[in-house]
């Protein structure tokens, strides 16, 4: 058995938020901020504790939920964010907090829609900014070139090619 919560967050009177709670201590919240019938965002705490463990949201306003943050450990910030940035209904952009700092230090996404990541970023040095960048151009399942920001000023300003078809300077190795 569930009980139901419903709340207007628009000025039209009518509810845009359901919150389903479970006799487990779980709960479910449906907002449907623009009040068009389709949800805008589905969150669900699976523990208990009144923190949103997965939530999935449309991001484009397409009807769609496209992306998806997770908060594995339950500490109330995320550790991976899943999304479908091209709307093909398949995920093409992953996001990871591996040091559990709360910011995502490690990227993966799929830049020409085939279904494999060919492009990966990392924040070596744990300041936010990804500052360093792999790229399988070919995508012979090699990384082609990597562009690192050497001076941490932000911009990556040092490209090495590791497969010589994509060097476009072949002669200078």
């Amino acid at each position: 058995m569930s009980d139901y919560d419903t709340t207007d967050t628009g000025t039209d009177g009518a509810d845009h938020v359901v919150v389903e709670e479970h006799t487990d201590g779980s709960a479910t919240m449906i907002d449907d901020t623009d009040g068009d019938g389709v949800a805008n965002e589905v969150a669900y705490d699976t523990d208990g504790d009144g923190v949103a463990d997965r939530v999935f949201t449309d991001t484009d306003g397409d009807g769609r939920l496209d992306t998806e943050v997770v908060d594995s450990n339950h500490d109330g910030t995320p550790d991976a964010m899943y999304a479908d940035t091209d709307g093909d209904g398949r995920i093409d952009y992953v996001a990871t907090d591996t040091d559990g700092d709360g910011q995502f230090d490690v990227v993966a996404a799929d830049t020409d829609g085939d279904g494999v990541a060919d492009a990966y970023g990392v924040d070596t040095d744990g300041d936010g900014v990804i500052d360093r960048v792999a790229v399988d151009h070919n995508e012979d399942g090699r990384i082609d070139a990597v562009a690192s920001d050497t001076d941490h000023d932000g911009d990556l300003d040092t490209v090495t090619y590791n497969d010589a078809p994509s060097d476009p300077n072949p002669l200078a190795r």
